[in-house]
């Protein structure tokens, strides 16, 4: 039996899978805080992306997402008319958000640390994501292979050029600084070409 070169720096094609994002079953939400008191919580827009999963070695796998910031959501319309103005997400220059992870850390617990250069309108910073234990993959009704993942983070908005605010009379302001993001994907394995 034949042992791989240790230098080699390919991956066994067995151990590297392709996972594409599933935008029907998957959301990006956030909550915020309003007038000091309360959270608005609302949803980004379609996500779509890909995960590169390495099973022998998860700390060599990837991830790249992106956010359709055109279809934010908070269930009320003049307020999502803003979020999309150049006050915050500016949409009509800037229509996504995008994520690509640059590190990816395993915990002894299964989770992983996923860091990563976010992309909001013109600012890029890095973030980390905290990423659930992965379940097992499953086959779907029509014979295709499906995983799910759940990841969350906390973002200063101010960080990303999102500055707009009123300040209250009675102290404080209307919109908090932190922002906690959600995200909850299907993952659907591509298929390989034989």
């Amino acid at each position: 039996m034949t042992q791989a070169s240790p230098i080699q720096t390919s991956v066994a094609p067995s151990a590297l899978s392709i996972w594409d994002i599933d935008p029907a079953h998957a959301s990006a939400s956030f909550r915020v805080r309003h007038l000091m008191v309360s959270h608005v919580r609302g949803q980004l827009g379609p996500v779509s992306g890909t995960v590169w999963l390495d099973a022998r070695d998860p700390s060599r796998s990837r991830v790249r997402v992106s956010i359709d910031t055109r279809g934010i959501d908070t269930r009320e319309p003049k307020r999502d008319e803003h979020l999309r103005s150049a006050d915050f997400f500016d949409v009509d220059r800037y229509p996504e958000v995008s994520f690509e992870s640059t590190r990816v850390e395993p915990q002894p617990d299964g989770s992983l640390l996923v860091t990563g250069n976010l992309a909001i309108r013109d600012v890029t910073r890095s973030v980390l994501l905290e990423v659930d234990p992965i379940p097992p993959a499953v086959k779907d009704p029509w014979g295709n292979t499906k995983r799910g993942a759940t990841a969350r983070a906390t973002l200063d908005r101010k960080d990303f050029g999102l500055t707009w605010n009123m300040a209250l009379e009675a102290g404080g302001v209307v919109v908090g600084d932190r922002v906690a993001v959600d995200i909850e994907v299907e993952l659907v394995e591509r298929k390989q070409a034989t």
